[in-house]
């Protein structure tokens, strides 16, 4: 379960007149979940909420501020991953933390490289697309979740990176999908932020970009709520 939010609302330090997320309706919570990945320590991926909910025995891995979050709320086992430290499930799956987005001049969140221990097969993770060169080392990546838009704020600029940072991404590992964070989906936002945040960019336009580019890659948009098969090639079938 990846940086989860199913129930409540979503603020930043309870501000609703900043901002305030409400879906139009609540999750329900899935069984038998075998980690919790949380790639930051702010709510909207350390939903407080949403980790209340869950049971307390289930291993949480996350960045240094992730795992302060969940030890606060009572989880038992927890694994804090600094930059290039990793966590095998089971061992069947390897987690890799990546540098992430930044928050501030000393805190550095994480991004995630997965990898499936038996078959190879890759995915990466960063929520704001902050995207370290050193990523390269391990391409092609298979699969990639990541912004496709941008979301700026004037004088602040840019604080989710989607459009040139994504088709860098692509350029650089090679993914045969990616699949979009920052879309909202069934949620509505109000607040004063949101008055002034502006989207640049579609996921069609993306594609459109990846196609100037020469790039085979496809975007692919899951629906919430439903259970979404992401259509992996094998490598030697690719070559």
């Amino acid at each position: 379960m990846l940086d989860p939010w199913l129930v409540g609302t979503l603020t930043f330090g309870n501000v609703d007149w900043l901002f305030k997320g409400s879906r139009s309706q609540e999750r329900s919570i899935p069984d038998a979940i075998d980690v919790i990945l949380l790639s930051q320590g702010l709510e909207d991926h350390a939903h407080p909420d949403t980790l209340r909910r869950l049971d307390k025995s289930i291993p949480v891995v996350g960045s240094p501020s992730a795992a302060k979050v969940a030890q606060a709320l009572g989880f038992t086992q927890i694994t804090a991953l600094k930059h290039g430290e990793a966590f095998t499930l089971d061992p069947q799956i390897k987690i890799q933390a990546t540098p992430g987005s930044p928050l501030g001049p000393t805190v550095q969140e994480n991004g995630y490289l997965l990898r499936a221990l038996d078959s190879g097969i890759s995915l990466y993770y960063e929520p704001h697309g902050y995207h370290d060169s050193s990523l390269k080392e391990f391409a092609p990546i298979d699969v990639v979740i990541t912004p496709l838009i941008d979301l700026a704020l004037p004088l602040v600029g840019s604080i989710i990176k989607g459009t040139d940072s994504a088709i860098a991404l692509a350029k650089q590992v090679r993914p045969q999908i990616m699949l979009p964070t920052a879309a909202g989906g069934e949620v509505n936002f109000e607040g004063l932020l949101m008055s002034i945040l502006k989207a640049k960019g579609t996921s069609d336009e993306f594609r459109s970009k990846l196609v100037q580019n020469n790039l085979t890659t496809q975007v692919l948009e899951p629906q919430p709520g439903i259970r979404t098969e992401v259509p992996v090639q094998p490598l030697a079938t690719i070559q």
